[in-house]
């Protein structure tokens, strides 16, 4: 084989791989795009001071983190469950604006002991709101949500889809 035949093969597979791994991360942003959750660190959250962590990632700024979803429909409701690990039923509001559920809470850190350093901080700690968008016209005032195992799970029952209405209009 000739070198330049194996420089095409290398750069043939070059290309390849350089192009899966686009699409990977292209298909990776996509999907994570609405679970990526920007969390603002604030008083109540209780983060320990930077001179006790050794994570040199941790900065003063607000940290990302994913906040997984699904969201299921039926002939009657909406389900929507959200990953919110270590947090409280009462570190959340719920809220539903228009076709959108607006999720908002606050996870708090929770120190181990009084003495020792964090060696890693991989956790996101702070105040954040998750929108996650309704597939369908949902009866707000009915919506009924509990967290268990780290799951927040709100159901929403549908609206009744109303009849176009029709009416004749004069032309004057």
């Amino acid at each position: 084989m000739k070198i330049d035949e194996l420089r095409q093969g290398f750069g043939a597979l070059r290309d390849t791989v350089a192009g899966t791994l686009a699409e990977g991360w292209e298909r990776l942003r996509r999907k994570a795009a609405g679970a990526l959750t920007r969390y603002k660190p604030g008083g109540s959250t209780a983060l320990p001071p930077a001179a006790d962590i050794d994570d040199p990632t941790i900065g003063s700024g607000p940290l990302w983190a994913m906040v997984g979803g699904d969201v299921f429909e039926d002939d009657r409701r909406v389900v929507v469950r959200l990953e919110a690990p270590g947090m409280a039923k009462d570190d959340f509001t719920l809220e539903v604006l228009g076709d959108t559920l607006v999720v908002r809470g606050e996870k708090r850190f929770q120190r181990e002991s009084s003495e020792g350093r964090w060696r890693v901080v991989q956790c996101a700690y702070g105040s954040f709101q998750r929108a996650v968008p309704l597939p369908a016209p949902v009866l707000s005032d009915s919506a009924r949500a509990t967290y268990r195992d780290g799951v927040l799970r709100v159901e929403l029952p549908k609206r009744e889809p109303r009849a176009p209405s029709v009416r004749a209009i004069p032309v004057s």
